[in-house]
């Protein structure tokens, strides 16, 4: 019985300074393919150095550049890594064992996350599961961003986790956070979602608690309250945008009508 191949793949855009450490950490890998979006930086002079097989794609979205990937290998499975994550050896051993032995489609692996530097176990970011490891074949991505998996069969979740250097600094963190915004309002706008003039408080007031009390993030003490107090704002912003986006549509004047 021979061992299943594994492949394990880097999505990048100017990931210099992380991808010769997250190189390193998949070495236990069968293959390295480091998936890049035509970065401008030295991310694909340095992961050619390291020993991996590089490929080039002019991004769209997330879920194409995941499908675009994973059309781009031959193997018998996947393992999405991130450029700013590395794998344990506990992982790796972990990984090993279920490719081999066991029946499910795919595995949501844990994360732990570095935000500015410090180790957060509260507020939503830990255990912080992400669906990234698949038989080749049984899965597609949907929805541009934050997409999701589908996976064809049962999925299962590994104890050993991920290390995300996530946040380098709150400028990256207001940065993504403001982006997200803009795009969930959106979709909440799409959806038909019709705030309150209080909405945007109100959900702020929940997203704090959720944060702060239910995901336990009073666990990293101050580091926890400002993280929830971020979230909290962000949503009280995601409403304000959908208000707003809302406003705009109603301005605009009907569609005209052709006469016959």
């Amino acid at each position: 019985m021979t061992r299943p191949q594994l492949t394990a793949i880097i999505l990048t855009l100017n990931e210099s300074a992380h991808i010769v450490e997250c190189i390193a950490s998949l070495r236990w890998c069968d293959r390295v393919v480091v998936f890049d979006a035509l970065s401008r930086d030295e991310t694909v002079a340095l992961a050619l150095a390291a020993g991996a097989d590089v490929r080039q794609s002019a991004f769209s979205n997330y879920a194409q550049q995941r499908n675009a990937a994973l059309e781009s290998v031959d193997t018998d499975w996947v393992f999405f890594v991130d450029a700013d994550e590395r794998a344990t050896p506990e992982l790796a051993a972990e990984v090993r064992e279920v490719i081999a032995t066991r029946e499910e489609s795919g595995w949501y692996v844990p994360r732990l996350n570095y935000i500015f530097g410090r180790l957060t176990r509260g507020a939503g970011w830990y255990p912080d599961y992400q669906l990234r490891l698949f038989r080749h074949g049984a899965v597609r991505y949907e929805r541009p961003v934050h997409e999701v998996a589908v996976v064809d069969g049962s999925v299962g979740y590994l104890e050993h986790p991920l290390l995300h250097h996530n946040y380098r600094n709150p400028a990256q963190f207001h940065l993504k956070q403001r982006r997200y915004t803009q795009y969930d309002a959106t979709l909440l706008r799409d959806q038909g979602v019709r705030p309150h003039f209080y909405t945007p408080w109100s959900q702020a007031v929940r997203q704090f608690w959720w944060r702060f009390v239910t995901l336990k993030g009073y666990r990293d003490r101050l580091h926890g309250l400002r993280l929830s107090l971020y979230m909290a704002y962000y949503e009280w912003l995601k409403y304000r945008h959908l208000a707003s986006l809302q406003e705009e549509t109603a301005l605009q004047p009907p569609p005209r009508r052709l006469l016959r």
